[in-house]
Order: C-alpha cells, then structure tokens, then sequence
C-alpha cells in the first residue's frame, strides 16, 4: 500500500522520465567522473565502475544485441531504448530501467540503486544485474523501486552515510561463495518481513518487560498458593528464665577495668573474687505481711484494672493541666504533672480510677470475699511447708586499698535480635556516684548494632528512662499520638562545636544518633517516665519495695515499648500471673504475657518499615547487668547531682574512694530476669 505521498513522488518521476523521451539520445555518461564523487571502497568503485561500463556498452554501440551471455543471467534482457538515451532490464518480474535524461549515473546513485532493489525484491538477484533509478513503465514492481530509491537518496542526502555492507554479486551467489566476508549469502525467503532495528530493539524491550510481568505473577500466585509467611508475630513463650542459683549460668563474668568510653571508677571481677568477697550471692527470704500484695478472685471488679482506661484518662487529666499553664515556662508543666501524680496518689484513690464499675453500691461490693495477701511471685513451696519464700540475687562491691571499688558486670550468653525481656526488682543501686545498667548491647560493633538501656539510674535521679543509642538516620519524631504516657528527654545548652557558646534552643532528645551535634555526646533517644515521675527509680523505687521494668523489642509489629510498675501491687495481672507461672514444668499452664493487657507505655520507639528508624540498627545485643561508679555519665554530673558531697570531695572518684556508708545501698537486689519471644506463626506483613 501507497500512501498519496508516494503516489506523488511516483507521479513525479514517472512525468519526468516521460517528458524526457522526446529528447535525442545522450552520448555515453562519464562514469569514470562520477565514481570519483564517491565516498566508497576502491574495490567497490571499481565493481560498479566496470558492471556499468559494460551495461551503457551494450545499449549504445549495439541496440540490437542480447547481452545476456555478457552478463550471465539467461533469464535477464538488457535492451536500450533510442528514443530516451537510456537502457532497462526486462525479465518475467517486470521492466526496470535507467533514465539518463538527469545527468550522469554517478557511482552512489548507482550503488544506492543496486542494493535497494536487491534488498527491496529478492528475486531481483544480485545488486550489480539490476540497476533502477527509473522506469519505463509502471508496474508494482517498479513502483516499489521508484519510491525505495528516492528515500534512500533523501536519507543520504540529510546526512546519512550512504554506506551500506556490499553485497555479493550473482555469480557469486550461484557458485556459493559468500564474497568479501567468507560467508554464504541468500535472499530472505519470499514473504519474510525485514524490520528495522529500532523496532526489533523496541520488541526485544517489551517482550523482557512482558517476561518480567509474567514471573512476578507468577510469584505472586506461588505465595498465594503457599500461604502468608513465617514471622514472629504469635504468643510470647518464655526463652530463659534467670533465678537463683541458676542465675550466674546464663552469663560470664567480664573482669578487667572499665571500657575507655565509660571509664568508671570500678574494676570488674571474676566470679570466685566476687563470691570470695561476698558482692555476690543469692539470698532466700520469707515474704513479710509488708511485701504482700493484694489478689482477688477472679471475676471480682474490684481486682481487674483497665489499664487502657486509666492510662488513658491519666493523658486527659494532664492534657487539661498543661492547657492551663499556656504562656508559662516548662516548669509549670512539670508542674502540672506532678499534680496529675498528686491527683492519684493513695491507693484507695487509684482503685476508684481503676475499677471497671464504679458506680457499683458499697454494699454490694461488701458482700465479696476479701482479697488474699500473697508474694508477689513466691518460690515453689515443693515440700508444702506453707511458708512463702522468696529467692533474690545480690550483687554490689566493694572498697579497695587503691580507691576504685571492685564491681561486677555480667554479659550475657545469648544474643537477640528481639524479645520481651522484664526484670523483677526489689532494690536497685542508688546514692550519689552510682551508676547502674540493665541493657542491652554489642558492645564489639558499637554504636553500628545499637544499644538498648532498659533501667539505668545515676545518683540521686528517680525517674525511669529507657534509652536508644544509635548511628545516623534513627529518628522518634514519627510516634503515633496517644501511643506512650511519657515524654522525652531534653537537650539544652549543647556548646556550638565551633564558638563554644551554648545553643539554649530547647529540643526533645528524638535523635538516636550518638553523635547527633543538637544533642549531648551520645545521649541518644531518651524516653522519659511521667506516669510516675519521681517514684519509678533508685532511693523512691527502693522504699517502694522495687518494682518490674519491661522492654518490648518487637521489629515484626515495628516499635520497642518500655512499661514500669511500682510497687508490686500495680503490676497487672497477666504480668504477675506470667511471672508466677513461667517455671510451671507443664507447658500448658504456662501464663503468656500480652503487652496489650498492660495499658500504655511510657516508651514507644518506632523501629522497622515505615518508621523513620530502620530495625537494622538494633541487632545481635546480649544482655549486660554491672554496676559502675563515677566514670563519663556519674563523674560528669558529680557537681550537679551530688552539691553536698562536692563541698568535701571535689570529684567523684575521691568521694567514692573514700569509701562511705552511702554506699552500701549501692547493690542489685533482683528476683529474675525473665526473656520471651514471640511464636513464628504464618502472617502476612
């Protein structure tokens, strides 16, 4: 098919070629003068030169002969025609011929004209037996070439190359020898299409992208046909359970000094030193009537908690104080949360926040049984002696002749990469100068696998912070709202790294980066508690009776959360119950914790996909119990936190080395550490 574009330039050539048939015959053009205008080979110059030569030979010196023996084809005619001057070939195909009418065949038109028509209709035969630039008469045939060589020309023309591979000639074709490049040559199969690259390259792209569509489907439907995957997203089950005398086997003991970048005023000991001194030990006690703790029956209102309710109604009720306090300073809002405390400070107040109903009538509340009194997670009274027992490990240290105090640090055996681990207090390390920890960490690839500080306290604070230590790109700016109870801890007065001059700009500790420069040296991402701000560590968790501290590490549901509880009593049910029961031999009796029965967090820290803080910066941490004095943190802070001791003792490693009677309340006094891990259940993401 033709569209009127090509009909034109048909039309065109064909009145042109027959204007010219009038006019007397041209003498013979110089071919020799044309090829000279060529930009091609010598041999192929001198190919064309001579097949043309013999050709216009032929059609002027002798009209009448039949050259097809000269030109070896028997199934070709070449003739001239007198009347135009020019010549054309003519066989069962058709007519096609030469015009010379325009000028001199020069040596590109002649080699455009050739190739085209070989390329253009195989059965043509070689390029060199069939030349066309015109016709003397119109066929489909000559059409085709009429339009295929003025195409090629244009394209030569608007800078193409004209430059096409030679093509082996007839004779060579029929005895088989492929020409210059050695290869045997054929014509394309009569009804093959020739494409051109563009189009094969753009084929070849949408087929790969088809491929590709195709085995993503294909993907797709197998994970369908297997099913959601494996991930740890099921039922905590309990993983270790750290008490008494097995406590020490589920950790070495590291001894030597303190790490450079701590650089306490300790020096850590093995375990036969510290039991040879006696800083470490277990100890079983009777529970007293004082370190009892409430439990009613079950179904009774007045002992089930919502702890939703409550931590919920503790964030409006503080809301409407810190809206009060509009246009103050931040005091006023710490302020407001110490009377947000205040507002549920005694125990019968709380239970009215906490029980379910109420409005219920005092009189029928009476008519229930009272609650008993029992440990909160008592030994198991095997031999039915009736006596409740509870049994604790104790560690602390001790004074030396050359100042720093011998200590202890344990590191765990095992490594995590997530986990609910919960620690059962009943005193911790306090007084100024102390610095102990409950955390986790690689400590060999710090800060690049993170660190963890689940119960960290220095001197005199009393507030429970958890804190993440991280490298770049670990933000907490992205927590959903009225997902925590606490807040975070703050960073002012950062010295400018260049002036010195202190940046009073206040900001939230929410960078976990340690070397985050709006921040202090390795400060981290700091939750704060508020819920129970000033009695949820050291000397007030101590008079307390201790407390339960959780960690949540939890990649797969993508946050890690921190909850403390103090005294006993305020430990929710499903956490006390799982605590009581995770040494039961039968399994199935077995209490799993469910962090959704504990109301909120005063931590939340987005990790994993989605968040701002990818879960590969928390990974393959062990567990790390010690307790350190003085050092980077503790020794820093002497002045601040200890203003009547730094009357006497100028630094804190002179303070501690003078060993005083402060001191002794510096020991860990722990019920267990407990570490679940979530069941791997089918599930998609």
């Amino acid at each position: 098919m033709f569209s009127p574009d090509d009909e034109h330039e048909r039309t065109s050539l064909l009145a042109s070629s027959s204007s010219s048939s009038s006019t007397a015959p041209r003498p013979r053009p110089d071919v020799a003068s044309s090829l000279r205008r060529s930009t091609m080979t010598s041999n192929e110059i001198r190919a064309i030169k001579s097949r043309a030569d013999r050709l216009v030979e032929d059609c002027l010196d002798d009209d009448d002969d039949d050259s097809r023996g000269a030109l070896g084809r028997a199934d070709v005619d070449y003739e001239c025609d007198d009347a135009s001057g020019g010549m054309f070939a003519r066989d069962e195909l058709g007519e096609v011929g030469v015009d010379h009418d325009d000028g001199p065949v020069s040596a590109e038109d002649l080699e455009m004209l050739s190739r085209t028509v070989a390329v253009i209709w195989p059965g043509l035969g070689d390029a060199g037996d069939r030349i066309a630039e015109g016709s003397t008469s119109s066929s489909p045939l000559s059409d085709r070439v009429h339009l295929s060589t003025i195409r090629l020309r244009d394209s030569v023309r608007r800078g193409g190359s004209g430059r096409l591979p030679r093509l082996p000639s007839h004779a060579e074709i029929e005895k088989g020898d492929g020409g210059e490049e050695g290869a045997k040559w054929t014509s394309p199969p009569p009804g093959m299409v020739m494409l051109p690259p563009r189009v094969i390259c753009t084929l070849v792209i949408a087929v790969f992208v088809l491929t590709l569509i195709v085995a993503a489907l294909l993907l797709g439907l197998g994970a369908l046909a297997a099913g959601p995957p494996l991930q740890p997203v099921g039922e905590y089950r309990i993983l270790e359970v750290q008490e008494g005398d097995d406590f020490w086997s589920y950790y070495d003991f590291y001894a030597g000094k303190d790490s450079a970048g701590s650089n306490g005023f300790i020096t850590y000991v093995s375990r036969d030193v510290g039991e040879r001194e006696g800083i470490i030990d277990v100890v079983t006690e009777v529970v007293p009537e004082r370190r009892m703790i409430e439990i009613y029956e079950d179904g009774d209102v007045r002992g089930e908690v919502d702890w939703m309710a409550e931590d919920l109604a503790f964030l409006d009720q503080l809301s409407r104080l810190k809206a009060e306090n509009i246009g103050k300073n931040a005091s006023s809002a710490a302020g407001a949360t110490k009377r947000a405390n205040e507002g549920e400070s005694t125990a019968e107040e709380r239970k009215k926040v906490a029980t379910k109903d109420t409005l219920r009538d005092q009189d029928a509340m009476s008519d229930s049984p009272p609650p008993r009194l029992e440990p909160f997670n008592p030994d198991d009274d095997s031999n039915n002696t009736g006596i409740s027992t509870e049994t604790f490990v104790i560690i602390s240290s001790s004074p030396t002749p050359e100042g720093p105090r011998n200590s202890i640090r344990l590191e765990g055996l095992r490594r995590f990469n997530r986990g609910l681990f919960i620690i059962d207090l009943r005193h911790m390390p306090a007084g100024c100068g102390t610095w102990p920890a409950f955390w986790l960490t690689d400590e060999a690839n710090w800060p690049v696998n993170g660190e963890i500080d689940i119960v960290e306290g220095v001197s005199y604070q009393d507030t429970a912070k958890t804190a993440l230590h991280a490298t770049k790109e670990c933000l907490m700016d992205d927590v959903p709202e009225g997902s925590k109870t606490g807040s975070w801890d703050t960073a002012v007065g950062i010295p400018n790294k260049k002036t010195g001059i202190p940046d009073m700009t206040f900001r939230y500790a929410q960078n976990c980066f340690v070397y985050d420069p709006h921040q202090w040296i390795n400060q981290g991402c700091v939750a704060t508690d508020v819920k129970l701000e000033g009695r949820s560590l050291g000397v007030p968790l101590n008079a307390n009776g201790g407390g339960v501290y959780a960690l949540e590490w939890d990649p797969a549901n993508r946050h890690i959360r921190t909850w403390v509880f103090s005294p006993h009593g305020r430990v929710p049910s499903n956490l006390r119950d799982a605590l009581r029961t995770a040494t039961n031999a039968d399994v199935e009796t077995r209490v799993a914790p469910d962090t959704n029965q504990w109301g909120l967090p005063y931590g939340y820290f987005p990790i994993g996909d989605g968040t701002n803080c990818p879960a590969s910066h928390f990974r393959n941490m062990r567990l790390v119990i010690n307790l350190a004095f003085c050092g980077s943190v503790a020794g820093n802070r002497y002045f601040m936190d200890c203003p009547q001791q730094f009357k006497k003792f100028k630094t804190c490693n002179e303070w501690v080395a003078s060993n005083p009677d402060e001191l002794k309340e510096a020991y860990w006094k722990i019920r267990g550490v407990y570490v679940y891990e979530r069941a791997w259940e089918r599930q998609w993401s």
